[in-house]
């Protein structure tokens, strides 16, 4: 089980994250995910406690709680969606999206 904890300052640390959550239960793990071109951080993190009580007692807490300038949106991570191997993702099953550009009959 993971929280999900979003609307994070970019200057947020797993470190500060971690000690904010630690006050809930132990913390297994911080992810704080970055962008692939910039790598900026995205504004999100998944935080992993010791166990699910200390997970909702941390939900309950701090979800809508102001943390660094922010209002934190924090509740139960939900599985990642398979995403199918296809270019374009989107749920676009069997590809990438249109669009194209070539219109021929008009100019």
């Amino acid at each position: 089980m993971s929280i999900y904890v979003g609307n994070l300052s970019y200057e947020v640390t797993q470190d500060a994250l971690s000690a904010v959550f630690a006050e809930y239960g132990a913390v297994k793990r911080v992810q704080l995910p970055t962008d692939r071109e910039t790598g900026r951080l995205r504004g999100f993190a998944f935080v992993e406690m010791s166990s699910e009580d200390e997970e909702t007692k941390a939900i309950e807490a701090l979800d809508g709680a102001e943390w660094l300038g922010r209002d934190l949106k924090v509740n139960k991570a939900k599985p990642r969606e398979d995403r199918g191997g296809s270019f374009g993702g989107g749920g676009n099953r069997g590809g990438g999206g249109g669009g194209g550009g070539y219109n021929r009959g008009r100019y």
